[in-house]
């Protein structure tokens, strides 16, 4: 079964389970879907109101780019996974002859690789979310959902630090330098440009809240 499919209970469970996966790097994409989907649902109740009208063009498409990114982070919670059974399955491999050490420590490079490229994807949506959040709150939205604008900027900001934590334990086994090298400043940009982003925003909603 996929972890998309999966019920919130069975989910959790599985999860406080001895179960190597779903783990740390599901959980951030969980996040970062449960993120989107705050942004999509705060723009949705934005629309239709007749003191809101004014930004209920801009927040219809709010409302479906961010649904396309809890839809895009579900996706990519579960090939996480299916990279994570890769790596795992490398390591079962035979290592009883010289080709099978070669052959055994190829699979893993390249299962290691695969789990870093999914946690940095989830960054970029996550970041993408972020941004798209940031725009609905900057334009103008409807402000009785105001805490719930900041509930999705807190699961965006660990989604995009639970995904950094998955990148980094992945590169520090991968000896291809460059692809290292490549995915620590990418990850770097992105939580440069993101978490700043993400405090901004929850400090000013929690102004509107708090007086």
């Amino acid at each position: 079964m996929k972890l998309a499919d999966m019920t919130v209970t069975q989910f959790v469970d599985t999860v406080a389970s001895d179960a190597p996966a779903p783990g740390g790097g599901s959980v951030a994409a969980l996040e970062g879907s449960i993120g989107a989907a705050l942004t999509a649902m705060v723009a949705c109740l934005t629309q239709g109101r007749k003191k809101y009208a004014e930004f209920a063009e801009y927040a219809a498409e709010v409302e479906k780019k961010g649904n396309a990114l809890k839809a895009a982070l579900l996706d990519v919670m579960d090939r996480d996974t299916e990279a994570f059974n890769l790596v795992s399955d490398a390591f079962g491999m035979p290592k009883d002859t010289d080709e099978q050490k070669s052959a055994r420590s190829a699979a893993i490079q390249n299962g290691l690789k695969a789990c870093t490229k999914t946690p940095m994807e989830m960054m970029e949506l996550c970041g993408e979310a972020a941004a798209l959040a940031a725009s609905l709150l900057e334009r103008g939205f409807n402000d009785t959902s105001a805490s719930d604008l900041g509930v999705a900027f807190l699961s965006l900001k660990a989604g995009i630090q639970g995904a950094w934590l998955n990148v980094l334990i992945n590169i520090g086994s991968i000896k291809d330098e460059a692809f290292a090298a490549e995915y620590r400043e990418k990850g770097k940009a992105l939580l440069d440009s993101a978490l700043p982003l993400c405090d901004a925003c929850y400090a000013k909603l929690l102004s509107m809240i708090d007086g």
